[in-house]
């Protein structure tokens, strides 16, 4: 084990890269923050399923698109893609540091 080096054990998409990928609808973002934090700014086009009340099943039909789930910093969406695995759902991507890097990036954000 080598020490003060931490793989994520899901897949992570860096934000410029999904801004591409959302701008030729090859992906659906599933913002999994609460309610109130993402009506403050999230991903243009993100689907609002807090982790509060996840639930794979829950998740749209993507049709044809890659989920993508995105928190503030990636911790939430994280979890979120436990319970995907968990429930052998083919969801296994998120954006590496959350909207906290989308903004740093400074791409869009809708309100």
């Amino acid at each position: 084990m080598v020490f003060g080096f931490w793989k994520s054990r899901h897949q992570e998409i860096h934000a410029v890269e999904l801004a591409e990928r959302l701008g030729k609808n090859e992906v659906l973002v599933i913002d999994v923050r609460e309610p109130g934090e993402f009506a403050m700014g999230h991903i243009p086009g993100a689907v609002n399923i807090p982790l509060s009340s996840f639930t794979p099943a829950r998740l749209p039909d993507p049709k044809g698109r890659q989920l993508v789930l995105t928190c503030l910093g990636g911790k939430r969406s994280g979890m979120a893609l436990d319970k995907c695995r968990a429930a052998e759902a083919a969801v296994d991507t998120h954006l590496k540091g959350g909207m906290a890097a989308w903004q740093a990036s400074r791409l869009p954000v809708e309100r």
